[in-house]
């Protein structure tokens, strides 16, 4: 049976056989190892970031003693559910990520380090993670990997690719969108991370999303 370590845009842990594209963990074990059981489906832990599947050819037991490893479709899914970039895996990318939260947040900037801490941008994630957000401009100038619920249905989860580009998500891939969306949608990614995306960070795709956009103008 198929663990419940995969991670849907909301946040929500669900079991499915496919792995994913990219790994992650929201700090520490929230799994019982004997039963391969999820404890604490929502962990109190603030700590919720992003991974590559291999590192440094490292081997792991997946919900043996250690931590809870947790999948994704890709990276824009993570991000939608509130993770981000691991620092050690990921460095550069976390950085980069880290570098531009800093932007949107200029207090962190006029006193401490020159650059938000991981501390500093889970507290901010924290309080914007599996809830939905007004859309608060409109869809056609959301950056690329922005991703809307429609009735904060699982089954009707879109992302932003390219202008005017949206693809459908699901659990496997992402499939061209068949409708225009409609008017009455929900930003899933958290404000912070939506903000991140429009000044330049460009988060990874799952295979399926790179060049099958489908175009409606609003």
């Amino acid at each position: 049976m198929p663990l419940q370590n995969r991670v849907l845009p909301d946040g929500t842990l669900v079991a499915i056989p496919s792995r994913g594209t990219m790994m992650g963990n929201r700090g520490g074990r929230h799994h019982d190892p004997q039963t391969k059981c999820l404890l604490k489906p929502y962990p109190h832990s603030k700590r919720w970031i992003c991974c590559r599947l291999s590192f440094k050819d490292r081997q792991r037991s997946v919900w043996g003693d250690s931590y809870t490893e947790l999948y994704f479709l890709d990276e824009v899914t993570a991000l939608a559910a509130g993770h981000r970039p691991c620092f050690e895996c990921r460095r550069a990318r976390a950085l980069e990520y880290a570098e531009l939260f800093t932007r949107q947040t200029p207090h962190t900037a006029n006193w401490g380090p020159p650059r938000a801490s991981a501390y500093e941008m889970d507290r901010a994630l924290s309080s914007q993670r599996q809830q939905t957000h007004p859309l608060r401009s409109q869809m056609d100038a959301l950056p690329e990997g922005a991703v809307l619920t429609f009735q904060q249905d699982n089954e009707k989860i879109f992302a932003a690719k390219g202008p005017y580009g949206w693809l459908r998500w699901t659990t496997d891939c992402y499939k061209p969108l068949a409708m225009a969306l409609p008017s009455t949608v929900e930003l899933v990614t958290p404000p912070i991370t939506l903000a991140i995306l429009g000044s330049g960070y460009k988060p990874e795709w799952h295979q399926t999303a790179l060049g099958r956009s489908t175009h409606h103008k609003y």
